[in-house]
């Protein structure tokens, strides 16, 4: 059986970007993340070390984004997935990043990209 930990819209300060201005300036990220695992025995036992610490990790979602500075967010998208996938009950995962302020010369209300990693 595969459950579902979701955690929407993490806000996340960084410098990616194609646009050398966006180096320089930076911009807010959104992330969604959703986590594939089997939380049958942190239920049971009501117990937080057999699940995943959410605020854990999104302190290290937070310090991967922060970290680097990529020209993509598909890279960076990767590289969160990268964070998830370490855990250890984690068997897959979705994570998708949001970048609402990217250099479109148009309106729109957001550029997102999606990975998805089956285990």
């Amino acid at each position: 059986m595969t459950d579902q930990i979701s955690l929407r819209g993490l806000e996340v300060f960084g410098y990616h970007g194609v646009q050398p201005h966006e180096a320089i300036t930076g911009q807010i990220f959104g992330i969604d993340i959703d986590l594939f695992l089997d939380t049958t025995a942190a239920a049971a036992a009501d117990d937080l070390a057999l699940t995943v610490d959410y605020g854990r990790l999104a302190d290290q979602v937070v310090e991967a984004v922060t970290a680097e500075r990529h020209d993509l967010i598909e890279t960076l998208a990767h590289r969160i997935a990268g964070v998830c996938m370490e855990l250890d009950l984690v068997t897959g995962c979705e994570i998708t990043v949001h970048k609402p302020a990217a250099p479109i010369r148009h309106p729109f209300q957001d550029v997102s990209v999606t990975v998805r990693y089956p285990r």
